[in-house]
């Protein structure tokens, strides 16, 4: 797994791509967050488009980014979850987490 981030609009864009899987790479995601929220930043959208898999611990590293932000006060969203859209819907995160088609739209929704 590899990631950027940028700010977009006052949003905080998490660009991910590869293979969620945990690791040292979940580590350093979770403390670019951390990051982001120290500075006050409040909105984040993960965008999942160059994504190709995910597995239980990448879904653990979602759902304590999105603990972490609402925690906060803050509001976080994904985008572009095509590739693993399935397994979320198996695992019923699909309800937990607001998505968006596009990177676009997601960073719209804060407007």
């Amino acid at each position: 797994m590899k990631f950027e981030d940028s700010i977009e609009n006052d949003v905080v864009v998490m660009e991910v791509s590869g293979k969620i899987m945990g690791g040292e790479e979940t580590t350093m995601f979770h403390g670019k967050l951390h990051e982001y929220i120290n500075q006050n930043k409040k909105n984040f959208v993960i965008d999942l488009a160059k994504v190709d898999w995910v597995n239980s611990v990448g879904l653990g590293m979602l759902i304590t980014a999105l603990t972490s932000v609402k925690n906060s006060g803050g509001r976080l969203v994904l985008s572009n979850i095509t590739k693993i859209e399935s397994i979320l819907t198996i695992t019923r995160l699909i309800s937990v987490f607001e998505h968006y088609d596009s990177r676009a739209e997601a960073i719209q929704s804060f407007a």
